[in-house]
Order: C-alpha cells, then structure tokens, then sequence
C-alpha cells in the first residue's frame, strides 16, 4: 500500500473522532501504576515490583490491548535487554536477551505461560518458542525478567523468563469480542469469556481467536490462517484452589526469509523490498520421486503449521503451620508441519549459473516449468524447498513446599521435565526466477541431444532433487532441586537467594544415510527420457537401516543472591549475582554425534545493579549490567544442510533503561525503554571446514546492536479519544563474526502510529506500522558464510507499511 493512502486512513479517522468526540475530559492511562503492581515471575511469592530485586517489566491487558502488537514478537520489542528480530512473520522469530549470541530463537531465555514452558526447550530446529503461542485476549498479562533468578526457577533460562499470564474468572461476568481488518486482507476474531459458575467457588474462563489474512508480503496464497482456543476452570476452598485448562492451537503461518537487495541495501531490480518475497504460490508445489521409493509432496501454503494440545492442572494447598504445597502440571503434544523457503546464496546471473553447471557459453537454455516458455533471464536463483516434520512432546510437573517466616519465605521445588522431539526433514532446491513472484526455471544443455546423459540440468525446475534427509530424535530428562530464600534483614533491607541443582539427561539417535540416483529406477522425467539425462537426482540422499546412538549428562549447579534497599515508598537499589547454564542444544549433539566430548554447557555469570523509582506520574528504571558466558556453540544450519559448529565465550558490558511519564494533567503519556551495551567474543579463533584460520578475539558479537530503543508518545486528547507515535531505533550491526565493514548492517528506525476511541463499551483502534515504508535489515543471510561483498546482498528487511482496524466490545 502507497504511503500516502496510509496516512489517508489514519488522518481521516483523526479528523473525524475529532471533530465528533473533542472534549478534554478525565484521561484514561495506557500504563498502569508500577508503584501498586506485584510480580510473581522469578519469585516463590508475590513481590511488589519496587521490592523486586530483578529487571523485569510487566504489561497488562489493558496495556497489551492498546499496543495492539502484531505478534508476541512485536510485544517484545517493548523490553529493553531483549534484541528481538520481527521480520520472520507473525511466528519464527528471534529473541537475543544482554547481548548473548546464537543462531536464533529462544535459545538463552523460555516463554512460559502461567509459570510452566511452552515447550521445554525453546530452541530446537524449526522449533522456535514463538511458533507455541499465540497473544489473544485471553492472556491477562505479561512478565518479562531479564538475568536474575531465570536460572532458579526454569531450565536453561540464564536469559531470562517471558510469562504469559492467563485471565481467569472472578465472580463478576465478563468478556470481550473484537473485530479486525486490515490493508493485507485481515479478517481476525477474538473471544474472552469469564466468571463465575458457583459464587465464589468455582470460575471459568474461555477464549480464543481465529484469523486469516494474506500476509503483509505478498504470497499469493492466504498467509496465515488458523487459530486457537483457552480455557481454564479454577475451584476455590478454604485452604486453596484447584485449576484445570486446556489449550488447542492449529495455525498456518508464512515463514519469510532473506530476499536479494543491492550491495547498498536498496531495492533489487524486479523485488519490491517492502512487500515482495520468494515465498509465493508459483513454486508451492514440490512432487518428486525418491531413491527409495515412492514420491514426496510438499506444498508450500502450509507454512509453519504447529498442531498443538495442552492439557494442565494446578493446585495450591495451605498446609498450616505456615507450611503450603503448590503444584504445576503440564502435557504438551505438538505435530509440527514446517515447510519455508531457504535463499541458497543469492542471484546469479544466468549465464555464470550455467558455467558453474558445466554448460558452455551460448549453449545454456532457459524454460519456463509452466509453459515451457523460452526466456532469457539475466539473473536466476537458487532456493531451498525445506520441508520439516516434527511430534513433539513434553510432560512437566514443578512441586514447591513453602514455609512462611516472619520476615520472609523459604520455598523448596522438584522440578521434572521429560521431552521428546522426532523429526524428519527432506530437502531440495529449486531453480527460479530472481523475482518477487517467482517462476520455476528448466536449465539445458542445447549443445547435447534430449536423450544424452546430463542433457537436462534440472527436473521441473528441481536442481538438486531431496539433497538432505534427516530422521532423528532428541530427549530429555530433566530433574532439578531448587531452594530459594526472601528475608527481611530490615525494613527498608530485603536479601533474596536461591540455588538450583539440575541433574539432565539428554539422548537420541540419527538414521544413517547414503547417496544415490535414479538411473536406473525405470522412471522417466517427462514420459520419454530417463534419469540418466537429467543431473538433479545425482545426488539424492537415502535413509539406510543404521543408526548411530548418543547420550549426554549434565550436573550442573545455578545460584544467584541478590539485596535490595527500599530507599522510601517511591524509591529503592538492588544489587544482584547470578551464575547459570543453558546445556548443548539439539543441532550442537547432531553436528558432534560421533564425539561430544567437545560439547560444554554453556556457563553464564551476570552482575546487575539497579535503581527504580516509581510514582503516579513517572516510573524510571536504570539496570547496568555486566554478563560473561563461556563454551558458546554456534550452530546456524547451512544452505547446504551443514552446520557451523564452532565454539567460543563471550562478555557484556550494558544498561537497561525503562520508563514511563504522565504530563500536563496526563494529556501526554510517553513511554520509553532502551539498551546500551558492547557484547564481544572471547577465546574465539580456530579452523574453518576449508582449512583456513580464523581469529575473532575481542570482535562485537553478530546480529546484534550496541544500541536499541523504543519511544512511544500519546495524546489522551479526551478520556475517550486517544492517539500515539512510536519509534523503534535498531543500530548498526555485523553479519558475520569477522566484523566487515562493508558486510555490515545498518541502523534503521522504523515508525507506527494509530487513534483509538472509547464509546461507552465499545473501542475502535486504527494501528499502522512501518508507516515510512523503512528498509530495516534485521539479518543478513546465516545460511551463506560468505563475507565477500558483491552487487546483490541477501537480508531480510522488516514488513512494509500496513494498517489495521479494529473494533472491541467489552462487557
């Protein structure tokens, strides 16, 4: 959508709640006071956020609904000491929290929702954390902790904890109904229900959404379609509650990748930055045969397609004496259906594409798959088809003992996680053309006959024909004692301490594979000719009946203390230690199978100080940090299916910084978060798979920004009527780990902005994003090694301008 039409919107609905609703009457706050707020993430008992001796910033719903994110990613970007990359699409995204490195996801923090992990571990391949949920309206809050207790109270968490809070229902009935649309095709619903079956005894609450749209870069096929449904039942007695709640999740989502872009980083000739991709339905279908027999079919419109059901309980039970129970349980079942599009390198022009393919010059034909059209293109590209299966399972159960002094509270837990992850992947590559709408491409040799062996060098428009397969499982078996300590030492002085003894047990297995063709299988390519004559099935990947076993321990020990002095009522400092782990993750047990000897939990120490000031009209929070981590594998996967596998350390200097403002009688509302830090690599030099060396001692850390922060102001122009700028900068970061200048990647700063009414129960909302249509890169292409600067650069940039509009009842 042209710029101009977006600011239509937006300034004629403006103009009209303006002229219809502009009175200035009582203001009605985005942000609720800090100052009352308590956090039970990171905690064994609830703590008002001014005696939290954490970095942890919370949202309501009422905050989330007026943010409007466009994903869980989006809402993130709001936390300051989290790098988050949005440009995956509504899923599939990334997560860096302090400047901590990896090849992606959630690696170093989980997403939890009411305390327990989506899923275990929230960095498997093709796995991201994010996939598993979904904001909607029936999540009551959020609780973002960076650092601090993460170790104590979760596994592999050093990161920190995202906690995504669910509503239940209180004796009062309520709910919410929302309508949306959007400039891309959307047309979402969501539904909260929530109160009281028995007064005071028993509560419900249910909810969901669903929601399809064709996405903001154009696919030709619906984008994201699906959705998802919550529900909880809590009973009430005199010493507890019980709660049961089940979640049913079934949603399609594009993923989108890395697109081709001029060595400045402007547009490619023939690839609309903003709203092109080489994810489009022309090349959706894949149907090959295999070496092994029969055929695999993908189509590409499925998406990353999570088909997820959980089922879990809690009970909390006063003990007397001062003693209480409380237990989580959780069983997580996942059938994960992944197919994307994976740019191997970048354009090439078509003839070096078939010198490289042993086609002499002049001699190279290209055809379209379709049509069988005759074209004569100047670049063509090289895509991966990558197609991933995954049965994922997860059962968890966190029992806690709590004893309750009289200055404080001592908890102890066992935790115990057993997961599971199979999967299969089947790979191939196409050959297209190097635009936003692809078309396969057919490649031969005219100065060979049709019925000459290697005459053809692809198999409609297929160049390498499943060039990777993979059948594997990852386990774990976790087990943890935990211990934590809150005391009153005075009444402004409160210690806090915890430790957690982690006792792990990860195992699987890998299928052996073997290479093959089909030559001589009688199949033919196109009814005539054999296999023979074609070059894309010469390299086919087979599954044999060996396979290769493993198992990896890990006994590790986390523990943090931390002290903080309530200053007054407003005002308080907190100091903090804390050491933890994250374990080897599944690419690291792959890529070293045959020897993990090499492998080492990565181990984190982290400093922080803080101080928070919190009022009726102004919050500020300032957190330096400073964080150290050792035995870090990087394990970006290939376009060629292999992995990095290198290793290194890493430290962080920085400062998190938080605040929010009401002025001129609350007419203005500015909220504000930010990160300043330096990450660098330690210890990190050796040998590339080519032979050569390398050495990146003291070299800033990949992907990730020195600098980054939102600012958002909003204009309560009348209790009803309000309106709001945002900001978001994201600076200047290096692809690779050798730090080029001339591979880099630039700041950028994108702009949003939206208008909401209040009219009686009823809001209506019109958010834009990227309204100045920003070129933001967030990566450059992981898959290719390669720093050598050319005329094209592989980068995903952020989604072009959209709006959305919407309509909410309450009641």
């Amino acid at each position: 959508m042209k710029r101009n039409s977006i600011f239509l919107m937006v300034g004629v609905a403006s103009l009209y709640f303006q002229n219809v609703y502009g009175q200035q009457t009582e203001n009605d706050s985005i942000k609720s006071n800090n100052i009352e707020q308590v956090v039970i993430t990171g905690s064994s008992r609830p703590k008002a956020k001014l005696e939290s001796a954490t970095a942890i910033s919370t949202f309501t719903a009422k905050e989330i609904q007026k943010q409007n994110p466009i994903s869980a990613a989006a809402l993130l970007q709001r936390v300051p000491g989290f790098a988050v990359e949005t440009s995956g699409g509504e899923v599939g995204n990334n997560l860096f929290a302090r400047g901590i490195p990896s090849a992606g996801a959630y690696e170093f923090t989980q997403i939890q929702e009411d305390g327990l992990p989506v899923f275990e571990d929230g960095a498997l391949q093709f796995a991201n954390a994010d996939n598993f949920f979904r904001v909607d309206n029936t999540t009551g809050r959020l609780e973002a902790l960076r650092g601090g207790t993460g170790s104590i109270f979760a596994t592999n968490s050093p990161g920190g904890l995202i906690n995504f809070i669910s509503k239940e229902g209180t004796n009062d009935f309520k709910g919410a109904a929302k309508l949306e649309t959007s400039t891309y095709g959307l047309m979402r619903t969501d539904l909260n229900l929530g109160g009281a079956l028995v007064k005071d005894k028993l509560f419900f609450n249910i909810g969901g959404f669903y929601r399809t749209d064709d996405g903001i870069r154009k696919t030709g096929f619906k984008a994201n379609n699906g959705g998802q449904i919550r529900m909880n039942l809590k009973y009430v007695f005199d010493k507890g509650y019980a709660k049961v709640y089940y979640k049913k999740l079934d949603d399609r989502n594009a993923f989108y990748l890395p697109i081709p872009l001029t060595n400045n980083l402007k547009e490619f000739p023939g690839f609309n930055a903003n709203y092109g991709t080489y994810t489009y339905n022309t090349i959706g279908q894949l149907n090959i045969p295999q070496a092994g027999g029969g055929f695999f079919k993908r189509d590409l419109t499925n998406g990353i397609n999570p088909k997820m059901d959980v089922l879990g309980a809690e009970f909390k039970y006063d003990l007397g004496n001062n003693f209480s129970v409380i237990n989580k349980t959780r069983y997580t079942n996942i059938n994960l259906n992944y197919t994307a599009i994976f740019p191997s390198g970048g354009p090439t022009l078509a003839s070096d594409f078939a010198n490289s393919n042993g086609i002499a010059d002049g001699k190279a034909q290209y055809s379209l798959v379709g049509n069988g059209q005759v074209v004569n293109p100047q670049y063509v590209q090289k895509l991966g088809f990558w197609a991933i299966d995954k049965q994922m399972d997860n059962f968890i159960n966190d029992l806690q003992f709590n004893y309750k002094l009289d200055k404080g509270n001592i908890t102890a837990g066992f935790y115990r996680s057993n997961w599971k992850s199979k999967q299969y992947w089947n790979w191939s590559n196409i050959l297209t053309t190097a635009t936003d709408k692809p078309q396969l491409l057919d490649l031969v040799d005219t100065s060979l006959s049709p019925n000459d062996v290697g005459y053809s060098k692809t198999y409609n428009g297929v160049t390498d024909m499943s060039f990777l397969l993979r059948d594997s499982q990852t386990e774990g078996s976790l087990n943890a004692l935990y211990l934590n300590l809150d005391y009153s030492l005075t009444d402004k002085l409160s210690f806090n301490g915890g430790i957690r003894y982690s006792n792990d047990t990860y195992r699987g297995y890998k299928v052996n594979t073997t290479t093959a063709n089909l030559n001589n299988s009688g199949l033919t390519i196109d009814g005539t000719h054999g296999f023979d004559t074609t070059t894309a099935d010469d390299n086919m990947s087979v599954l044999g009946n060996q396979y290769t076993y493993w198992r990896y321990d890990v006994d590790k020990v986390s523990y943090t203390g931390s002290l903080n002095y309530k200053i007054d009522s407003q005002n308080a400092v907190y100091g903090r230690f804390s050491h933890g782990f994250r374990s080897p993750n599944e690419e690291a047990y792959y890529n070293n199978i045959d020897d993990l000897s090499a492998l080492k939990p990565a181990l984190t120490n982290q400093i922080e100080l803080g101080y928070k000031y919190y009022s009726r009209t102004f919050d500020i929070g300032v957190i330096p940090f400073y964080s150290t981590l050792k035995n870090l594998s990087f394990t970006d996967i290939l376009s060629n299916g292999r992995s990095e596998n290198k290793f290194a350390d890493t430290r962080n200097l920085g400062v998190e910084i938080e605040g929010f403002a009401r002025l001129f009688s609350n007419i203005l509302e500015v909220t504000f978060n930010g990160t300043i830090q330096s990450p660098k690599y330690k210890n990190f030099s050796g040998t590339n798979a080519d032979g050569t060396t390398f050495d990146y001692d003291g070299n800033f850390v990949r992907r990730i920004p020195k600098l980054y922060f939102n600012i958002s102001p909003a204009v309560n122009i009348t209790k009803e009527w309000r309106t709001y700028v945002s900001y978001n900068y994201y600076g200047k970061r290096f692809q690779t780990e050798d730090n080029k200048e001339d591979y880099s990647l630039p700041a950028f700063s994108e702009f949003g902005a939206g208008t909401s009414y209040q009219l009686g129960k009823v809001r209506f909302g019109i958010d834009a994003t990227n309204i100045f249509n920003t070129i933001g890169i967030t990566e450059g292409d992981p898959r290719d090694t390669s720093s050598t600067a050319s005329s094209v650069r592989m980068a995903r940039p952020i989604m072009g301008a959209a709006v959305r509009a919407s309509i909410t009842l309450e009641f």
